[in-house]
C-alpha cells in the first residue's frame, strides 16, 4: 500500500515526487485492487507455467554452464532491494565481463538465452516476485543499483510503486538491445538517453494511473511480443 508522505524515505520526499504521491493518494482503493488482482493472477500463473518453465530449465541446463536463474539485485517500491528472479540468457559470469544492461549484440548471450529474449520468456520466473509483492505486473521496469543511484530526482516517483514486468516503457523500448548495439560507452548511451525517454513513459504511467489502463498495457505487451510495433 502506498505509504503516507511523512512515512517516505527522505531521499523521496522532494518537491519533484510530491505531485506523484498526491495522484496516487487519491487512488488508494484502485492501489488495493491492483494488489490483489498480482497476487490471484500470480497464483493461478505460476499453477499453469511449471510445466513449461521445467522445460525452459532443462533447455538451458544443456545450453550452458551455470544456473538456471539469473538473480541480480534490481530496486523497488521506496528503494528497497530485491532479487529478481529471470531466466539466465547469459554466460554465468555475465556481470563480471560487462555492462548491466545488453546490447543486441551482446557475446555474453547464450543460444538458448537469445530465443528466450525475442519472446520475453526469460521473465515468466518474476511471477514469483509478483506473489511476493517485490513487483507487480505492470510497473516500471527494476533498474540495477548502480542506475538507480545516479536517479534524477523526479525519477525516484516511479518507487511509489512496485517495479512491474512489463509497462509502456518496456513496449515502446522493447528493442531496447538494438539501439544500444552502436554505443562505444553502452553505460553511458543507456543513462543519457535511453533511461530518459523511459522515464517519460514511467511517469506518464504514474500520472495516469488507472486499473483500466493497466489492463491495456498487459494487452499491449502481448501484441507488441507477437510483433506489433508501437514506437
Amino acid at each position: 500500500m502506498l505509504r503516507k508522505w511523512e512515512d517516505l524515505p527522505e531521499f523521496m520526499r522532494t518537491p519533484e515526487v510530491r505531485p506523484y504521491w498526491e495522484i496516487l493518494d487519491k487512488k488508494r482503493g484502485q492501489l488495493a485492487a491492483k494488489r490483489a488482482f498480482d497476487v490471484t493472477a500470480g497464483t493461478m500463473l505460476v499453477a499453469l507455467l511449471c510445466p513449461p518453465m521445467a522445460v525452459i530449465a532443462v533447455m538451458i541446463k544443456k545450453d550452458s554452464e551455470g544456473p538456471v536463474f539469473y538473480r541480480q539485485e534490481r530496486v523497488t517500491t521506496y528503494g528497497r532491494h530485491f532479487r529478481i528472479h529471470k531466466f539466465r540468457t547469459m554466460v554465468s559470469n555475465a556481470d563480471r565481463i560487462g555492462t548491466a544492461v545488453t546490447a543486441g549484440n551482446d557475446s555474453r548471450i547464450t543460444k538458448v538465452g537469445a530465443k528466450l529474449r525475442d519472446y520475453r520468456l526469460d521473465e515468466l520466473p518474476q511471477v514469483i516476485d509478483v506473489i511476493k509483492g517485490d513487483m507487480s505486473f505492470v510497473g516500471t521496469r527494476p533498474e540495477a543499483v548502480r542506475y538507480v543511484e545516479q536517479y534524477e530526482p523526479e525519477y525516484y516517483a516511479t518507487l511509489l510503486m512496485p517495479a512491474g514486468i512489463t509497462s509502456e516503457a518496456s513496449i515502446r523500448y522493447k528493442d531496447e538491445a538494438k539501439l544500444l548495439d552502436a554505443a562505444e560507452d553502452v553505460d553511458r548511451t543507456y543513462m543519457e538517453k535511453v533511461l530518459p525517454g523511459k522515464m517519460k513513459w514511467n511517469l506518464d504511467s504514474i500520472k495516469n494511473f488507472s486499473l483500466s489502463a493497466e489492463a491495456k498495457t498487459l494487452v499491449r505487451t502481448v501484441l507488441a511480443v507477437l510483433g506489433r510495433d508501437y514506437q
